[in-house]
């Protein structure tokens, strides 16, 4: 189960690769569109963190998700973006012979404070794909309102959507 689950969030950081070779860093970076003004760079960046403190967390046994680095240079350079996407599909390629048979201390804000619950690693793994798919969505709405067609499959749409509405962007 783990090596699908890895394969699916490679795949999944694959279409995000594919999406920062067709788009310009302007389009990276562009912050115009509301009602949140935030960047497809910034969502990608999101994204990223969520899965670097998965990493970070493994060894001390506790992931913080409200630990989030947030590099700026993954905001606004594609190119920066891209390097570490290839560095996480490395080091999520070596969890997959890991003994995971423990629970995992993960941290989040639920917005009224932070709260402590026990996951599994295929089930935090789990959590940050559906957590990126839910930001592929917004990207798609950004691209789309500043006129922007890139057809890449299945990108922003849970699996489980039915077929003839899983477009992608």
């Amino acid at each position: 189960m783990k090596q699908l689950i890895i394969s699916s969030i490679n795949h999944n950081l694959n279409n995000a690769i594919a999406l920062l070779d067709a788009i310009d860093s302007k389009t990276y970076q562009d912050t115009s569109v509301g009602p949140y003004y935030s960047s497809i760079g910034s969502h990608i960046r999101h994204t990223l963190d969520f899965f670097d403190c998965v990493i970070s967390g493994l060894d001390s046994n506790n992931i913080d998700l409200t630990a989030r680095k947030r590099d700026e240079v993954l905001s606004t350079s594609k190119e920066s973006a891209i390097q570490h996407i290839y560095k996480l599909q490395e080091t999520l390629l070596s969890y997959i012979d890991v003994n995971t048979d423990y629970l995992i201390h993960v941290t989040d804000n639920m917005g009224q404070g932070k709260v402590t619950v026990n996951y599994t690693l295929e089930s935090i793994l789990s959590h940050a794909n559906s957590h990126t798919i839910h930001h592929y969505a917004v990207i798609g709405y950004i691209l789309n309102t500043l006129g922007i067609e890139i057809k890449i499959p299945g990108f922003g749409y849970n699996p489980t959507s039915p077929i003839n509405k899983r477009e992608g962007i």
